[in-house]
């Protein structure tokens, strides 16, 4: 399973930046895709997560209203759209995976990881 994330960069307060996550290696869409994130110096928490065969989807708190993850089945992508971002969500944003449909934010349910991208929130 091969996990290619783009789409960080450094966005203004109040911005919007939409990452993409290209999934390789699964047969079907029976896999859990989820986004996760850490800044410096923090634990890497749970963005938001989506089934691949439903679309069913868990949002984490700290993003809900501002963040959408959506997926594209035909692209095998996973697309996490980021608005009216501020400082905290600046960090480095990770795409996993798990062959588990089993939807959810934990770590330890996700085995196969992307090298991840910067997302800098700053003016």
């Amino acid at each position: 399973v091969q996990l290619v994330e783009s789409g960080g960069g450094l966005v203004p307060p109040g911005g919007s930046l939409t990452l993409s996550c290209a999934v390789s290696g699964f047969t079907g869409d029976d896999y859990v895709v989820a986004w996760f994130r850490q800044a410096p110096g923090k634990v890497r928490e749970g963005v938001s997560s989506i089934n691949m065969a439903d679309d069913f989807t868990d949002v984490a708190d700290a993003v809900k209203g501002r963040f959408t993850i959506s997926s594209d089945k035909k692209r095998a992508t996973v697309y996490l759209a980021m608005n009216s971002l501020n400082p905290e969500d600046t960090a480095v944003y990770y795409c996993a995976a798990s062959p588990l449909p089993v939807l959810g934010l934990q770590l330890s349910q996700f085995e196969n990881w992307g090298q991840g991208t910067q997302v800098t929130v700053s003016s």
